[in-house]
Parts: structure tokens; C-alpha cells; sequence
């Protein structure tokens, strides 16, 4: 029997809706090498890599074509296969070690609350090829680590663009951040996340790209806590807090298949 890989879905409780991520738990260090392979055979978004050690385990994240400093949607489904596959109890928190420094996952019923570090934005010139690569009203742009945030006008342009990949893959940054405020009283902002130059046209629902949105709309709603969807064709739901340099966020996940990694 090979290594056991497991995909799961991840900021939903409903099987194939939210974002898939695989993870694979590491009896011994594999190459660089090696995992961008399986990531790239597996063809998700991202594929997640832990490897036990004293104080929690290493965790590292791999899109098809390169390894990413910060995941969150990874992330949460690690969390998700450590308590579902009993690597850890349920009253243990989970802890990880990555380039992102100490990330940290709790079990609150049937939520996992993540603790990620804040990213602030500052506001900044839109080029040309993002302007229209979206192809939607603009309201602001600013930039971040992660790469452009930009609010649009409304709900209605967030759902319904159809943005210019190959002009947004001429962008010298990762990602794309695209929010308005909610239509909907249950939700207070809505985004979706483009990152084509890391091989990904659009990611189902990113934990990281909301580290950017909570302190971008504390600012413009005054409030320290929200309730988010990421408006993609599989959507995802996050509950999340801002707390100074850093933002708890909260989702679900679900195991949807478990295999063997015979190489």
C-alpha cells in the first residue's frame, strides 16, 4: 500500500461544492521535486503536505506549477484529515509550521476556525490590462501580498464577470481580489480570486484572499466580524474576524474520496 492521499472539500459541508484540496500525510521528507509532481498530478488548486514534528507538523502548499507561501482552504482540510483520520483528538489543536510562520486550527462543533495572519492593502494605480481583464465598473484598487484587491459596484458584477485571463496573466503580481458589498442581508461582502499566473484561472474559495478582505472592509463597514461568500461557480461560506494582525476565519469541510499514492 502506497501513501494515503485524501481530497477534501473545503469552506462547504455539502460534497462538490466549496474548494477541493488534496493532502497527504508524510511518513518521511519528500522532495521539492516530488510533491509539485503530485500536485500537478492531482490538478487541484492545491495539494498540502504535512510532515509530523515535535511542536505540531510542517505544512506546505503546492498549486499545479508552484508552491504557494499561504492556503487556507488547504489548510482547513488538513485540519479536516488530522481529526477525521485520527492522527489528532478532537480537544487537539492542530498546529502548523510554514512560510507563512505558525498557523493554528481548532474544532469549534462542527466548524474549524483557522488563525491566519492579517494582510493590509494599500490603495494603488490600476493598470491598464486589469481594468480590462475584468471588464466591470471599478470602485477602488489597492495591493497587498497576495496581489490586487479591487471593489467593483455592486453584487451583480461580481457574480456575472467573465474576466480576461490571458490579460490578467500579464500582471506582475499572484492574484486578483474582486469584492462588492452584499446584496443579500445574510452576507456582508462578496469576492472571488483570479490567480491565472499561478496556473489557476479562478480559485473556488480562498481562506488567504480573505486575510486581505477583513481588514479592507473593517475600514468601510466598522465591524470586526463578517459573513462572507466567495462567489465562484462552486461558492464557499466563511465566517470571519478581524483581531488586530490577525484574522480567525471559520469554515466546514467534508472528505469526498481517499486513495493510495502508489509512487
Amino acid at each position: 500500500m502506497g501513501l494515503i492521499i485524501t481530497q477534501v472539500d473545503a469552506f462547504t459541508d455539502t460534497p462538490f461544492t466549496g474548494n477541493p484540496a488534496a493532502v497527504c500525510v508524510l511518513p518521511t521528507p519528500q522532495s521539492d521535486r516530488w510533491m509539485q509532481n503530485v500536485a500537478r498530478e492531482m490538478n487541484l488548486s492545491e495539494t498540502a503536505f504535512l510532515l509530523q514534528q515535535a511542536d505540531g507538523y510542517s505544512l506546505r502548499w503546492f498549486t499545479p506549477t508552484v508552491e504557494v507561501d499561504l492556503c487556507g482552504h488547504a489548510t482547513l482540510a488538513s485540519a479536516h484529515v488530522l481529526w477525521s483520520q485520527g492522527h489528532l483528538t478532537p480537544a487537539e489543536e492542530a498546529r502548523f509550521h510554514t512560510r507563512s510562520g505558525l498557523l493554528t486550527a481548532k474544532r469549534l462543533d462542527e466548524w474549524i476556525e483557522l488563525n491566519f495572519p492579517a494582510a493590509l492593502s494599500e490603495p494603488a494605480l490600476a493598470p491598464d490590462a486589469l481594468i480590462q481583464g475584468l471588464g466591470v465598473p471599478v470602485v477602488s484598487t489597492s495591493q497587498n501580498p497576495l496581489g490586487y484587491l479591487v471593489e467593483v459596484n455592486s453584487e451583480a458584477s461580481v457574480r456575472q464577470m467573465q474576466p480576461d485571463f490571458s490579460l490578467l496573466k500579464t500582471l506582475p503580481v499572484h492574484g486578483v481580489i474582486v469584492t462588492s458589498r452584499a446584496d443579500q442581508s445574510h452576507y456582508d461582502f462578496v469576492s472571488r480570486f483570479f490567480a491565472p499566473a499561478m496556473g489557476i484561472d479562478e480559485d473556488p474559495v480562498t481562506g488567504s484572499a480573505h486575510c486581505c478582505l477583513a481588514p479592507y472592509w473593517h475600514d468601510r463597514l466598522n465591524q470586526s466580524e463578517f459573513m462572507a461568500y466567495q462567489a465562484s461557480a462552486r461558492g464557499g461560506v466563511l465566517n470571519v474576524r478581524y483581531q488586530g494582525d490577525r484574522v480567525l476565519l471559520r469554515g466546514k469541510a467534508v472528505t469526498v474520496l481517499r486513495g493510495d499514492l502508489s509512487v
